[in-house]
């Protein structure tokens, strides 16, 4: 079906499956994501107007998206329990919809997987940082979660995406799709090819550092994007974090880091004006004040110390996956253009450069807070 809804087929094989008052008044494509097709689906009668946002799941990345669905619903049970009597909890957490058998996750008639969940109104979201609150409020949700998600019970969650931020094994693909060359890029990816030789060192800095304790794993969210916190139209305060589908265990490193990654430059992460990429320092003092507070504490001083690096990893982590993508053949990531995934690369790594370039700076920024 693609992201066009075919609304007879959704009513017979996906609505009929749930029990939602009111007659079906519409539903249309809601979002920008590149995984899951989204849709707002508006139900009405008597005077009643109700929104829910409806989901199928892209079954290609998410292979098994029942066991994903046990994630999501441990953790959204969780917090909402942990929510309970906080004002405006409603608004505060995502609230999944059962089908009639009781699932939250129901196959179509075509083998489609979907769930649902309620719409929460009077929000909005940002794809392009345009200040720097916006980035304080972002890290501040995306710190909360962290604390609300820290003292989630056993079992250990599943991972739906396995070694999603394990850098050495990122690196490992990238010197087989290097090795191989199958389309013969490997020429025009010399700096860059050259630029993962000299930076790898920084790769297994997090994972080795969990492997011998030092470090916690910890349920993390795993794609920290501005777009993934829903911003209250009147307060502009951060007061839901989205988009569920990665959290597993990971380190609260990953979710620190990809924020540097996409909050620290104004520069688009295709920009081919290498000029424009910056690492801004006024952005990055309001990520760490942010997450910290809506942290409250939960971090040990070992990942506390780790925040400025975070953001040199996991970008360059990005950018050697871009750039193993591009050896291969665009086979992962969408294209649009010729050589965008390596355009892609370009800017992950220039941003690299200016992190280390203001490495210092961060770390005097970063000791700050832990000095209060």
């Amino acid at each position: 079906m693609g992201t066009v809804m075919n609304i007879e087929f959704f009513r017979n094989s996906v609505l009929s499956r749930y029990a939602i008052d009111g007659e079906l008044l519409a539903a249309e494509p809601y979002g920008n994501g590149h995984i899951n097709d989204t849709f707002k689906v508006e139900f009405g009668g008597e005077g009643v107007r109700e929104s829910f946002i409806f989901q199928r799941l892209n079954t290609g990345i998410f292979r098994d998206p029942e066991a994903l669905m046990k994630n999501y619903l441990r953790v959204v049970r969780h917090i909402a329990e942990k929510l309970r009597g906080t004002p405006d909890s409603d608004r505060r957490c995502i609230r999944l919809l059962a089908a009639k058998d009781g699932s939250f996750c129901c196959r179509d008639g075509a083998g489609s997987c979907w769930r649902a969940y309620r719409f929460i109104g009077g929000v909005h979201t940002c794809d392009i940082l345009e200040t720097a609150e916006q980035a304080y409020q972002a890290a501040r949700a995306f710190g909360e979660f962290q604390r609300l998600v820290s003292d989630l019970p056993p079992p250990r969650l599943l991972e739906t995406i396995p070694r999603f931020h394990d850098t050495p094994s990122r690196l490992k693909d990238f010197d087989e799709a290097l090795a191989a060359d199958p389309r013969g890029r490997a020429s025009l990816a010399a700096p860059e090819i050259a630029f993962v030789r000299e930076t790898r060192h920084i790769a297994s800095r997090v994972t080795e550092a969990m492997a011998r304790g030092a470090i916690p794993e910890r349920i993390t969210h795993n794609d920290t994007k501005l777009n993934n916190v829903l911003l209250d139209d009147r307060t502009g305060e951060g007061i839901c974090v989205i988009d569920l589908d990665t959290v597993m265990p990971g380190s609260a490193l990953y979710d620190f880091g990809d924020m540097m990654r996409t909050c620290l430059s104004p520069a688009a992460e295709d920009e081919t004006d290498l000029g424009a990429v910056r690492a801004r320092s006024d952005i990055f003092r309001m990520l760490v004040k942010g997450y910290l507070e809506g942290c409250r504490g939960c971090l040990t001083p070992a990942e506390m110390e780790l925040l400025p690096f975070s953001g040199q990893l996991i970008t360059f982590e990005i950018g050697v996956r871009f750039l193993t993508d591009f050896l291969a053949g665009d086979v992962y990531f969408k294209t649009h253009r010729s050589n965008h995934n390596l355009d892609r690369c370009r800017t992950q790594f220039t941003l690299v450069r200016r992190m280390m370039e203001k490495a210092d700076e961060f770390e005097e920024i970063n000791r700050e807070f832990l000095r209060k």
